[in-house]
């Protein structure tokens, strides 16, 4: 179907599917399609996680809202209530060392610009039940994928109280499943469509810290206790407590998780002492050893539609490490961006779908490699005068140029330049610099 000027898309129906752990991307766009007046059906094979009792043990870590989500969610009217009403400001990440010393790193030292720290269980529930409102948006609980038809649009779902197999029809079928995305799976078996799914050897366990009187922690900032070869970091919410997340190699945890609670005792008394101390022994112990330390996976793909019926978004088509704050953000901006591409491009749906895939995926694919990078520089190079020189060095000419010389994490943060370009902008400050330093080494 051609247009010769606005893209209208079939008002019949639109399902878009989420998974596990990711309902924000899902229901986000949910809002975008039934905003613009089109039937929304979601699917999703879990129940209802704003029922008290469903939430995922281990699985709630916060997220940071940037730039990129706080756009994404303006466009639909619930930024100010995000941002005002339950986000917790972080403007700077502190360093803790093992002595006890901490030192602050602004985020934006030049316009002082901040991160917030949402709750995952609580933005979850702010979005569907936005989608929720509209009464072209249908919320369907405790369906799991089970195949799709692409070429016909249909999706044929298990449900939890039904024997039977469920068939639903779509005009267009949105996979925000996640980074184990069933409809990728589907796309797996057609001809020309590419996959990369990578494990790094770090995992990650949730502890947390309790709001309290012993709880002196600092509350607007990201805390961070680089070790060299693993990390910890500290998110606010709103009570005061603290979600807490320890990365790791796998083969430490598996070590940890056989010993004895005096030795992952003493393990956080070298490395960790003031942590300790605000999680307290006992919760260490108990949260430790009735977790389980969870993978991280980088995922890539290409593309990202297959013709005019199906499209994946979020981390079914570009899943991350977290360790750039980037994955949600990511998500939201590529419902912010199709939405786009569908309603103020002259394509068809299919010229419009492959118009967002061949446009994204440079971007995201450059976020998950930034996104590798930052968990070196989290975990190790924060602690390297090398590092804290070019921090300064960075800030001092984004102070003096902000037009022309703009910090990578602020270009990636604070800002909507694409991701790839937020790349090659970090390769020409490194040509720059290189060549002035060399320049002063021949004077």
């Amino acid at each position: 179907m051609y247009l010769d000027s606005r893209l209208k898309l079939p008002k019949y129906f639109v399902y878009d599917l989420y998974d596990d752990f990711s309902f924000q991307v899902g229901a986000l766009s949910a809002c975008y399609f039934g905003q613009r007046g089109y039937h929304v059906h979601l699917y999703e094979y879990r129940k209802d996680p704003r029922v008290s009792g469903n939430i995922s043990k281990g699985r709630s870590i916060n997220l940071a809202l940037s730039n990129r989500g706080r756009k994404a969610l303006a466009k639909i009217g619930l930024e100010e209530c995000m941002v005002a009403n339950h986000g917790v400001p972080m403007a700077a990440r502190m360093i803790h060392s093992t002595d006890g010393t901490k030192r602050i790193i602004p985020y934006d030292p030049h316009s002082n610009q901040c991160i917030y720290s949402v709750g995952r269980n609580y933005l979850n529930g702010i979005l569907l039940s936005a989608a929720e409102k509209r009464p072209n948006v249908h919320l369907n609980f405790e369906h799991k994928l089970v195949r799709a038809d692409f070429d016909r649009g249909k999706l044929t779902f298990k449900c939890a109280d039904k024997e039977a197999l469920k068939d639903v029809h779509a005009d267009l079928i949105v996979g925000a499943d996640g980074a184990f995305s069933a409809v990728r799976n589907c796309m797996l078996k057609l001809p020309m469509f590419n996959y990369n799914q990578t494990y790094i050897e770090h995992s990650y366990m949730e502890l947390s810290i309790p709001p309290g009187a012993n709880n002196d922690m600092e509350k607007n900032f990201l805390h961070i206790w680089p070790r060299g070869g693993f990390m910890m970091i500290a998110l606010p919410n709103a009570d005061r407590s603290w979600t807490v997340t320890l990365f790791m190699n796998r083969d430490q945890f598996a070590r940890l998780g056989r010993s004895s609670p005096e030795v992952l005792v003493k393990f956080f008394q070298t490395n960790f002492p003031d942590a300790l101390r605000l999680i307290g022994r006992d919760r260490l112990i108990a949260d430790f050893f009735s977790n389980q330390c969870s993978p991280l996976v980088s995922v890539k793909c290409n593309p990202y539609n297959v013709g005019s019926r199906a499209v994946i978004i979020g981390d079914a088509a570009h899943a991350m490490v977290p360790f750039y704050g980037q994955g949600m953000n990511a998500g939201f901006e590529d419902c912010y961006l199709l939405d786009d591409v569908l309603h103020n491009y002259g394509y068809s749906i299919g010229k419009a779908l492959e118009q967002f895939s061949k446009m994204r995926n440079p971007d995201a694919e450059a976020i998950c490699e930034l996104a590798m990078y930052n968990y070196i520089e989290m975990r190790d190079l924060v602690n390297r005068r090398s590092f804290l020189w070019r921090k300064r060095l960075d800030d001092l000419l984004f102070r003096l140029m902000p037009k022309v010389w703009i910090p990578l994490y602020t270009s990636v943060t604070f800002s909507d330049m694409r991701y790839s370009k937020c790349i090659e902008n970090r390769s020409w400050q490194d040509s720059v610099r290189t060549n002035n330093l060399s320049i002063c080494c021949t004077i």
